[in-house]
């Protein structure tokens, strides 16, 4: 007959109060596992940027080779509207994956800001040393990169500024100076083929940053906010009652 196995005569109890030893160590190992998951939401979104911009020069490095021996004609006009193309849909591509690892990385600094709630309902004392949000409302987790800016210029010229700006920008720019080509590939005048890749560029990078900024809302919305930063009136002082 197989041997009972013994019952343990001390079972584990679960977890009654957030400053429990225990609850630390958890939230410590997930507040390292999101700093790793934001490492390597930033690693993926600079080696795709590098990729395309090297991918980029290469086909214009290959394109001057073909001028040299085709000239500027209908052949080269051709052949530059494919690599245009190529190196259109790569952009594209490679801008929405950086979109992507934005959104990991806004996920990653949410939870983070739960964490650091717990901490300091744990030691109400180590609050005020606290730079970055404790709170996990949207109005306060993107503090972690500084003050947003309220002038809608600001917030357009920062968000040029980032990486996923740089790639729109380029991508915007590809995407004018293929329509440029095909408009003079189908006969329209060169001048007149320059505005028309100019007025396709500024759609296409308006149109890129209508998607992002419509799935950052969507994606905030994902996001419930369990801590939000309390209003004024719950932080003031409640008046004492009449004796």
């Amino acid at each position: 007959m197989v041997p009972e196995r013994p019952q343990p005569t001390n079972p584990v109890l679960p977890i009654a109060s957030i400053d429990d030893p225990r609850a630390i160590q958890l939230l410590s190992t997930e507040h390292w596992s999101l700093l790793g998951a934001r490492s390597l939401a930033y690693n993926e979104a600079f080696i795709r940027a590098g990729m395309f911009l090297t991918f980029l020069s290469m086909s214009f490095v290959g394109l001057a080779l073909l001028a040299q021996a085709m000239s500027f004609g209908r052949d080269f006009l051709s052949v530059a509207a494919l690599v245009l193309a190529f190196d259109l849909v790569i952009g594209l591509t490679t801008f929405m994956r950086i979109n992507g690892t934005g959104y990991d990385d806004l996920r990653a600094v949410h939870g983070m800001a739960r964490i650091r709630h717990a901490y300091t309902q744990i030691t109400p004392l180590v609050t005020p040393y606290f730079t970055t949000p404790t709170h996990d409302d949207i109005d306060a987790v993107v503090t972690v990169s500084g003050q947003p800016e309220t002038s809608m210029w600001r917030q357009l010229g920062y968000g040029l500024s980032t990486s996923n700006g740089m790639v729109g920008m380029i991508v915007s720019m590809i995407g004018g100076v293929l329509t440029t080509v095909v408009a003079m590939l189908i006969g329209i005048d060169g001048s007149a083929s320059i505005w028309i890749g100019l007025a396709a560029g500024v759609v296409i990078l308006v149109a890129l940053f209508a998607i992002t900024a419509n799935a950052i809302v969507r994606e905030q919305g994902k996001i419930p906010a369990a801590f939000p930063t309390p209003t004024p009136a719950q932080t003031a002082p409640q008046p004492e009652p009449e004796r």
